[in-house]
């Protein structure tokens, strides 16, 4: 059966197109207070890293009014280890602000994947996805 296009030349295209890493998610948050009355969160992320062209490269702790409170810069790719946590101390959260959204940026996409909204007491705990 001819189809008009070598099968040959079809494989050696799809070999060739880069593989999409779509965007970074965030999977898991935990907050907690810390003695000082900052706070410390551990976000997990998953994405499909694929190296220095394409990963996660950031998440960040957002007020409820988008105002940026903190953010954990990613300084490599997690092509072995999805998904990922990490940690980010020292974020000081303003008074009357009981929750907050976390996302994620990938170096492609940038942000767009799941967030999740965390309200914060003690021993926060994700509750919600956007």
């Amino acid at each position: 059966m001819r189809t008009g296009f070598p099968t040959f030349l079809l494989g050696a295209l799809l070999l060739a197109a880069p593989a999409s890493a779509g965007e970074a998610d965030v999977v898991d948050a935990r907050a907690r207070r810390t003695a000082d009355g900052s706070w410390r969160f551990e976000v997990t992320v998953r994405h499909a890293d694929t190296g220095w062209e394409h990963y996660a490269d950031e998440w960040e702790v957002l007020a409820p009014d988008g105002t940026l409170l903190g953010e954990r810069v990613l300084l490599h790719p997690h092509v072995e280890e999805q998904p990922f946590t990490r940690a980010l101390s020292g974020v000081e959260i303003p008074p009357g602000v009981n929750r907050v959204r976390i996302r994620a940026h990938d170096s492609v996409h940038g942000y767009g994947g799941r967030e999740l909204v965390l309200e914060l007491r003690r021993g926060a705990v994700a509750t919600e996805d956007r």
